[in-house]
């Protein structure tokens, strides 16, 4: 299939992958004493974080990169898919906007949660992508394994669902010292499957079936 360049900028989903997974993986370094097993990845763009210069220039791609991706998947499956489908990635690329819309406003103000107007504020943007995500997942799931010819994304849908899971309920199941652990599962999975998204908006949505 000739790739134009909507296709190409699919690819922008894995370069926002690989920028959060960067920002997660070295901005501990500027943060003296983090415990990534026991401390969520919030705490590393905290308003008062020490590693909040590191983790802004490691994510710059992140946010914008993912959003541009996940429109242009939005702009390619008009009239493609099946309608239950379509939904389901509207209201995922809606829930990429609440996030970097709602994160960038809200950052926690310290590690942890100090109880103030914006940490509360960072906690409803939270509720409010956990749900989208899941409601957005749930529905690609079902509406791919209903149609019987887009298998391949509701499989991707049903594991970045399923690590979702283990990370919402991981995080308040097991002792906090291994919170961190459980709860990179939940903010990968997001990340991860508009990486997918992405990629099939390389492919032209061909392997989708």
């Amino acid at each position: 299939m000739k790739k134009n360049l909507i296709n190409w900028l699919g690819l922008l989903g894995v370069v926002s992958l690989l920028s959060y997974t960067a920002a997660v993986a070295f901005s501990p370094l500027a943060y003296p004493g983090y415990n990534w097993m026991a401390q969520a990845v919030s705490d590393l763009s905290a308003s008062s974080s020490p590693s909040l210069m590191l983790w802004n220039q490691l994510s710059a791609l992140y946010g914008v990169c993912g959003l541009v991706s996940i429109m242009m998947v939005c702009v390619y499956i008009q009239g493609k898919l099946t309608k239950g489908l379509r939904i389901g990635i509207y209201l995922f690329a809606a829930m990429n906007w609440v996030s970097t819309v709602g994160f960038t406003m809200f950052p926690l103000t310290e590690s942890g949660f100090a109880s103030n107007l914006q940490d509360v504020m960072h906690a409803a943007v939270t509720v409010l992508v956990v749900l989208l995500s899941i409601v957005s997942l749930l529905t690609i799931i079902v509406s791919g394994f209903r149609s019987k010819s887009y298998r391949g994304l509701a499989i991707w849908a049903a594991a970045a669902f399923l690590l979702m899971m283990v990370g919402a309920i991981g995080v308040g199941t097991v002792p906090p010292e291994y919170f961190g652990v459980v709860e990179r599962f939940s903010v990968f999975a997001a990340t991860g499957f508009n990486a997918v998204l992405g990629v099939y908006l390389f492919m032209g949505f061909e392997s989708a079936k």
